[in-house]
Formats: C-alpha cells, sequence, structure tokens
C-alpha cells in the first residue's frame, strides 16, 4: 500500500475494506444538543458517553490504535466520523454534506485528520455533496459510491477526479428511494465488505448492479433478516478479514457470520448506534488498514 507522501509506510492509507485496520478515528459523542432535529431518538447522555468508550476500549483490545478527537458539543452525528470524508492511500479527501445540521463537520474532521498525521489531499467543492457511508473499496484499485441523496452526480464526479490521481476508478450506482430524503439510505446501509469473498448484504435494498458486482468477484453474501435491518445488522466493521465488530442484538445474522467462518464480536449500542442510525462503520473513519 502506498504510503502518504512525509509520514511513515504503516501510519496513513486506506484502500480496502477489510485489510488489518491499524489506526482509525473515532469522536466522543456530544451528550447534549438537538437529538430530535438530527433524527435522533432521545439517548441517556451518560449511557451514551459510556458505550463510546467501551467501544473504543474494543476495537483497542482487537490490535487497533485508536485516536481520539474530542466531542463537538451540541453537533450529536459528529460523533458519525465516517460521513464527512474518507481517508485513501495517499490522505484524506474531506466531503461536503447535504444535511444541514452537519455541514461544518467536514472541516472539523480535516482538523482531527491533521492532528492525526493525515494529510488533507483533497476536497469536495461548489454543488458537490457526499457522505461516507455512500463510499466501499471493491478492491485497492476501485470504489463503488452510492449515488443516494445525501451523494449527487457532481459528487461523484470530483471524487472520481481526485482518486483518479491514485490510479483508482470509481463507479456508482443508484440507491432505492425507499422512505424517501428525510430517511438516509446509504450504500453502507445495505451492504458491509468483511473479507476478501464475503459480504453482509441486505438483498430487498440492494441495487442490482451491486449484488452482479458481488457475483461477479465470486463474493459470497450473508443475508440479513427483515427483523434485524432495523437493528443495524447490516453495518458490520472488519478489522480485519473474518474479524468483525457489529452491534449487539443480532443473533440470526451473527449466527450466519460465524457460520462463514467469521470471528464476530458485539457492543452494546442501543444508545450511540440504534438511537442515531449509526453503526459501527458510522463511528469510524480508518486510517490506516494495511496487509503485512
Amino acid at each position: 500500500m502506498e504510503a502518504a507522501r512525509g509520514f511513515g509506510s504503516r501510519r496513513v492509507g486506506v484502500r480496502s475494506m477489510v485489510a488489518p485496520l491499524r489506526r482509525v478515528l473515532l469522536r466522543r459523542p456530544a451528550t447534549s444538543g438537538d437529538f430530535a432535529a438530527a433524527d435522533w431518538r432521545p439517548p441517556d447522555p451518560v449511557l451514551l458517553a459510556r458505550q463510546h468508550e467501551l467501544f473504543c476500549q474494543l476495537l483497542t483490545g482487537l490490535g487497533c490504535e485508536v485516536e481520539l478527537a474530542a466531542q463537538v458539543d451540541g453537533l450529536v452525528d459528529a460523533t458519525y466520523v465516517r460521513d464527512p470524508g474518507m481517508v485513501t492511500g495517499r490522505g484524506a479527501v474531506l466531503f461536503q454534506m447535504a444535511k444541514p445540521i452537519r455541514a461544518s463537520e467536514p472541516g472539523l474532521l480535516g482538523v482531527a485528520l491533521e492532528a492525526a498525521g493525515v494529510p488533507v489531499i483533497g476536497e469536495l467543492t461548489g454543488p458537490a455533496r457526499a457522505d461516507g457511508g455512500d463510499v466501499i473499496w471493491l478492491d485497492e484499485r476501485s470504489v463503488l459510491v452510492g449515488r443516494s441523496y445525501r451523494t449527487n452526480a457532481e459528487g461523484v464526479r470530483q471524487l472520481r477526479e481526485i482518486l483518479a490521481v491514485e490510479g483508482v476508478g470509481v463507479a456508482s450506482t443508484d440507491m432505492p428511494h425507499d422512505r424517501g430524503p428525510e430517511h438516509v439510505l446509504h450504500l453502507m446501509s445495505v451492504i458491509s465488505p468483511v473479507a476478501d469473498d464475503l459480504a453482509v448484504v441486505y438483498p430487498p435494498l440492494a441495487p442490482v448492479p451491486l449484488m452482479e458486482e458481488l457475483a461477479d468477484r465470486g463474493v459470497r453474501v450473508v443475508p440479513v433478516p427483515s427483523a434485524e435491518y432495523e437493528t443495524m445488522a447490516c453495518n458490520v466493521l472488519a478489522v480485519r478479514p473474518g474479524v468483525v465488530v457489529m452491534v449487539e442484538g443480532n443473533p440470526q445474522t451473527r449466527k450466519a457470520l460465524a457460520a462463514s467462518g467469521c470471528e464476530v464480536h458485539v457492543y452494546d449500542g442501543s444508545e450511540i448506534s440504534i438511537k442515531g442510525d449509526g453503526g459501527p462503520t458510522c463511528l469510524t473513519q480508518p486510517l490506516l488498514r494495511d496487509r503485512l
């Protein structure tokens, strides 16, 4: 994997969803603010903070170096640090966000990333909009972007231009309307790659081109049952191939992952994940994924 210029070969660089997660950025959650305006169900603030702390400890115990950014008072969505940008093989790309209440988050992410030694190498401009939840790496040279209510065509075009410098191709697929623009549906709402040949998928909402791409690549699918979709069973973080973290309370999907050869770790996300619709991938911004 290419190292970011000026940094050690094992400090910065992401070109995979499943390569071992060496370094990761998280942000402490705001415990006060307008949760209703951000479409959260009201959380218990003490438990919210405690669950995030335990989630950080879980990742540390699994061998991840956790960089922890301070909470941003009043910005309750900011703990979902995946959405305002992404880290590539060279550094960070900061997005512009369609959800008005999150407009300041890309700049805040840039500050946190630079403090962690990650250079900002690109930014979306003008009418371009994107959320990190709409972006997945298919392999080290291929990115797939969901065209959603949060990620527009200009956002896809600018990402394609930025990533072309690294020799990375960007394809896009249209997301379904589902429940409309007020209820976010990201690409990663329906797929989480967990190994090179394995992905957790919610087929009823998965775009046909995505299912065809997975089949063409020989990727096996662990289907999420409808009963567990709302409790974020489709949002699974790969710490390394076949070693995953998911929200507690999804026994069918957990059992299916184990049957597929995965080592599954769970955390209590009743406040930090379920009430804000943000699972373990949303809570994490990978800084380094590297196969040694």
